[in-house]
Protein backbone atom coordinates (compact mmCIF):
# COMPACT_ATOMS: atom_id res chain seq x y z
CA UNK A 1 0.00 0.00 0.00
CA UNK A 2 1.40 3.39 -1.00
CA UNK A 3 0.95 6.32 1.31
CA UNK A 4 0.88 9.82 -0.03
CA UNK A 5 2.24 12.64 2.06
CA UNK A 6 0.89 16.09 1.27
CA UNK A 7 3.09 18.99 2.18
CA UNK A 8 1.83 22.53 2.00
CA UNK A 9 4.86 24.64 1.25
CA UNK A 10 3.20 27.92 0.37
CA UNK A 11 0.96 29.66 2.87
CA UNK A 12 -1.63 31.87 1.30
CA UNK A 13 -2.73 34.87 3.35
CA UNK A 14 -6.36 35.83 3.43
CA UNK A 15 -7.23 38.15 0.54
CA UNK A 16 -7.01 41.78 1.58
CA UNK A 17 -9.36 44.60 0.59
CA UNK A 18 -8.85 48.33 1.17
CA UNK A 19 -11.29 51.05 0.11
CA UNK A 20 -10.39 54.70 -0.03
CA UNK A 21 -10.90 58.19 -1.38
CA UNK A 22 -8.03 60.26 0.06
CA UNK A 23 -4.24 60.53 0.33
CA UNK A 24 -4.47 58.99 3.80
CA UNK A 25 -6.08 55.96 2.21
CA UNK A 26 -3.12 55.62 -0.18
CA UNK A 27 -0.89 55.29 2.88
CA UNK A 28 -3.29 52.70 4.30
CA UNK A 29 -3.15 50.75 1.02
CA UNK A 30 0.67 50.77 1.16
CA UNK A 31 0.63 49.51 4.75
CA UNK A 32 -1.86 46.80 3.83
CA UNK A 33 0.35 45.69 0.92
CA UNK A 34 3.42 45.49 3.18
CA UNK A 35 1.47 43.50 5.80
CA UNK A 36 0.15 41.20 3.06
CA UNK A 37 3.71 40.56 1.80
CA UNK A 38 4.88 39.92 5.37
CA UNK A 39 2.27 37.14 5.73
CA UNK A 40 3.38 35.30 2.58
CA UNK A 41 5.33 32.07 3.01
CA UNK A 42 7.94 31.72 1.90
CA UNK A 43 8.69 35.32 2.69
CA UNK A 44 9.29 37.27 -0.51
CA UNK A 45 12.65 38.86 -1.19
CA UNK A 46 12.78 42.47 0.07
CA UNK A 47 12.81 43.81 -3.51
CA UNK A 48 9.68 41.77 -4.36
CA UNK A 49 7.84 43.15 -1.31
CA UNK A 50 8.97 46.69 -2.21
CA UNK A 51 7.73 46.15 -5.78
CA UNK A 52 4.32 45.09 -4.45
CA UNK A 53 4.07 48.23 -2.31
CA UNK A 54 5.16 50.44 -5.23
CA UNK A 55 2.64 48.92 -7.65
CA UNK A 56 -0.15 49.26 -5.09
CA UNK A 57 0.83 52.88 -4.47
CA UNK A 58 0.87 53.74 -8.17
CA UNK A 59 -2.44 52.02 -8.97
CA UNK A 60 -4.41 53.48 -6.07
CA UNK A 61 -2.90 56.93 -6.68
CA UNK A 62 -3.90 56.70 -10.35
CA UNK A 63 -7.41 55.60 -9.34
CA UNK A 64 -7.76 58.67 -7.10
CA UNK A 65 -6.18 61.06 -9.59
CA UNK A 66 -7.73 59.80 -12.82
CA UNK A 67 -10.58 57.54 -11.71
CA UNK A 68 -13.11 59.88 -10.12
CA UNK A 69 -11.63 59.95 -6.63
CA UNK A 70 -12.25 56.56 -5.02
CA UNK A 71 -10.75 53.08 -5.19
CA UNK A 72 -11.12 49.53 -3.97
CA UNK A 73 -7.86 47.57 -3.71
CA UNK A 74 -7.85 43.78 -3.58
CA UNK A 75 -4.71 41.71 -2.92
CA UNK A 76 -4.70 37.98 -3.57
CA UNK A 77 -1.91 35.40 -3.41
CA UNK A 78 -1.54 32.65 -5.98
CA UNK A 79 1.11 29.90 -5.94
CA UNK A 80 3.42 31.81 -8.29
CA UNK A 81 2.07 35.37 -8.27
CA UNK A 82 0.50 38.14 -6.24
CA UNK A 83 -2.57 39.74 -7.79
CA UNK A 84 -3.15 43.46 -7.29
CA UNK A 85 -6.59 44.60 -8.48
CA UNK A 86 -7.84 48.18 -8.20
CA UNK A 87 -11.41 49.19 -9.02
CA UNK A 88 -12.50 52.75 -9.75
CA UNK A 89 -15.63 54.30 -11.20
CA UNK A 90 -14.10 55.93 -14.26
CA UNK A 91 -14.56 54.32 -17.68
CA UNK A 92 -11.24 55.87 -18.87
CA UNK A 93 -8.50 53.31 -19.50
CA UNK A 94 -4.93 53.95 -18.26
CA UNK A 95 -2.74 55.26 -21.05
CA UNK A 96 0.90 55.60 -21.78
CA UNK A 97 2.00 59.21 -22.02
CA UNK A 98 5.25 61.08 -22.08
CA UNK A 99 6.41 61.58 -18.49
CA UNK A 100 6.67 65.20 -17.38
CA UNK A 101 10.32 65.62 -16.38
CA UNK A 102 9.56 68.90 -14.57
CA UNK A 103 7.80 66.87 -11.85
CA UNK A 104 4.39 68.52 -12.09
CA UNK A 105 2.52 66.50 -14.68
CA UNK A 106 3.12 62.86 -13.86
CA UNK A 107 3.13 60.22 -16.56
CA UNK A 108 5.47 57.81 -14.76
CA UNK A 109 3.02 55.52 -12.94
CA UNK A 110 1.43 53.41 -15.66
CA UNK A 111 4.70 52.73 -17.54
CA UNK A 112 6.29 51.81 -14.20
CA UNK A 113 3.50 49.35 -13.38
CA UNK A 114 3.78 47.87 -16.88
CA UNK A 115 7.51 47.37 -16.39
CA UNK A 116 7.27 45.84 -12.90
CA UNK A 117 4.33 43.48 -13.43
CA UNK A 118 4.50 40.12 -15.19
CA UNK A 119 1.22 41.04 -16.81
CA UNK A 120 -1.50 43.67 -16.51
CA UNK A 121 -5.13 43.78 -17.56
CA UNK A 122 -7.89 46.37 -17.61
CA UNK A 123 -11.50 45.19 -17.57
CA UNK A 124 -14.84 46.94 -17.51
CA UNK A 125 -16.94 46.39 -14.42
CA UNK A 126 -20.62 45.49 -14.78
CA UNK A 127 -21.44 48.15 -12.16
CA UNK A 128 -19.52 50.77 -14.18
CA UNK A 129 -15.92 51.82 -14.14
CA UNK A 130 -13.00 49.46 -14.50
CA UNK A 131 -10.60 47.15 -12.72
CA UNK A 132 -6.86 47.48 -13.31
CA UNK A 133 -5.05 44.25 -12.41
CA UNK A 134 -1.33 43.57 -12.15
CA UNK A 135 0.23 40.17 -11.50
CA UNK A 136 3.61 40.26 -9.77
CA UNK A 137 6.08 37.42 -9.30
CA UNK A 138 6.22 36.00 -5.78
Amino acid sequence: MNSTKITISEATPVPTTVRGNSAADIRQARRAARAFADRLAPTPRPDAADTLVLVVSELVTNALRHGDGAFTLRLNAHPDAVEVAVDDTSPRWPRMRTPDLTGSGGGFGWPMVQGLARTTAVTRRAAGGKTVTAFLSR
